[in-house]
């Protein structure tokens, strides 16, 4: 076996032959015999040495290949002793009938340099809350319990909401969304597209018209984008918003347990907006203090680490938009952007969570910071009965309990830093 490194990434290479390689094509064979159509042989039935002949030994190579690369990363790992960090890659230098030559490249974790962690002065942001946001946030509040009464004149204004039945038409021929009933409109909330809002001000209950439009050239549907339309709408119903007192009635509607009075409202708002913007700071804190301890450390990243990271928060976002109801493919037609740009964005993100996990593993190291099995099982049953959920079901979602522990000592590095650089 052949190794040559070069700082983080190593190859290593690997041969299977003899019997171990025959197992192989054997068992190739075997699942070839299954699907493989030949001339006079009924379909599982042909013999190996009229397969061979008719489609060549080399036929079986890769199919055997991909039966012996999971022995030949053990014996990869066993003989090279070495510890990945991110996924290896694996490419084939050699194959014949007499075996096959894996090379294997292995990335391991680099040499992390930190000159200095303490003393860095950076403090916390204060937090407090003015009057103004706790009357802002009430307005807000007001604003969502808003009642909706039938308007008495029956036309429609801005703000009002219109109970709409409308259908789109392009060229005369229905299109895909362009069609509801009873839908309710508010005016003003920009929900349609351009121009159609506008359209309905002044119409009233019961009327009918023809809206002429133009999609936007941007328009996320190609065979929308830039066409002229006609919608039509009929009026069924006009609603407009009445502002609510905070009355007896308004904090029944409210269901907050305590809360009856406009005095309590406002303790309860503040107590929500101070938790809010003490856990933003603390975020901010945390951050601005790797931040710095950053600038001091010495490390040369191997660039496969920032690519894995880069993909998990990709993945992650692609998650998050699947659970609003957006595809990729529907999110970079509304950006105008494709997944090269929004990678592009995220390279950043990527390289210093790598560069703050090495950073704390370093100091984890340094600082001599352990969490035991006994408080790891502690921390998942806290975390477990936080979440509702049995601890068994939450290890599994979680990743097991060496991701508590060590989730838990990335902690108590960060709790360290805090008090290192007050």
């Amino acid at each position: 076996m052949a190794k040559k490194e070069n700082k983080n990434i190593h190859e290593v290479t690997v041969k299977i032959e003899g019997k171990d390689w025959e197992n192989a094509l054997d068992k190739a064979f075997q699942e070839k015999q299954k699907t493989v159509k030949v001339d006079g042989f009924r379909k599982g039935k042909v013999p190996r040495n009229i397969y061979e002949k008719k489609f060549g030994k080399e036929s079986l190579y890769l199919d055997a290949a991909n039966i012996v690369v999971p022995q030949a990363y053990d014996k990869a790992m066993k003989d090279s002793k070495l510890e990945p960090v991110v996924q290896p890659s694996v490419d084939i230098k050699d194959i014949d009938e007499k075996g096959v030559e894996f090379v294997f490249e292995i990335t391991t974790k680099p040499e992390v340099k930190i000159k200095k962690y303490k003393g860095l002065k950076i403090k916390p942001e204060k937090v407090a809350v003015t009057e103004e946001e706790i009357n802002h946030e009430l307005g807000h509040l007001l604003e969502r319990y808003m009642e909706l009464s039938e308007k008495e004149n029956q036309t429609v204004e801005e703000k009002n909401v219109a109970i709409i039945d409308f259908e789109g038409k392009k060229d005369g021929v229905a299109f895909d969304g362009g069609k509801g009933e009873n839908y309710s409109l508010e005016i003003g909330s920009h929900t349609f597209i351009p121009g159609f809002e506008e359209q309905l001000i002044g119409m009233k209950v019961g009327e009918e018209k023809d809206i002429d439009l133009t999609f936007p050239e941007d328009y996320h549907a190609k065979d929308l984008a830039g066409a002229n339309v006609v919608f039509h709408v009929k009026v069924n119903e006009v609603k407009e918003k009445k502002a609510r007192d905070l009355d007896k009635e308004f904090f029944e509607d409210l269901g907050m347990e305590g809360i009856d009075s406009e005095e309590k409202l406002k303790e309860e708002i503040k107590k929500s907006i101070h938790s809010r913007k003490e856990a933003n700071a603390e975020n901010e804190y945390v951050d601005h203090l790797l931040e710095e301890v950053s600038k001091n450390v010495e490390v040369d990243i191997p660039e496969k680490m920032v690519e894995e990271e880069l993909d998990r928060i990709f993945t992650r976002f692609e998650g998050q938009m699947k659970m609003q109801g957006i595809s990729l493919d529907l999110y970079y037609q509304f950006t105008n952007t494709s997944e090269k740009d929004l990678k592009s964005q995220m390279e950043k993100e990527a390289y210093k969570n790598v560069l703050y996990r090495l950073m704390l593993e370093e100091l984890r190291v340094v600082e001599k910071q352990e969490v035991t099995d006994e408080e790891a099982e502690k921390e998942a049953e806290k975390l477990a009965k936080d979440y509702k959920m049995e601890k068994e079901e939450f290890l599994k979602e979680f990743g097991g309990l060496d991701l508590v522990k060590y989730d838990l000592e990335m902690r108590k590095v960060i709790e360290l830093l805090k008090e290192y650089n007050k």
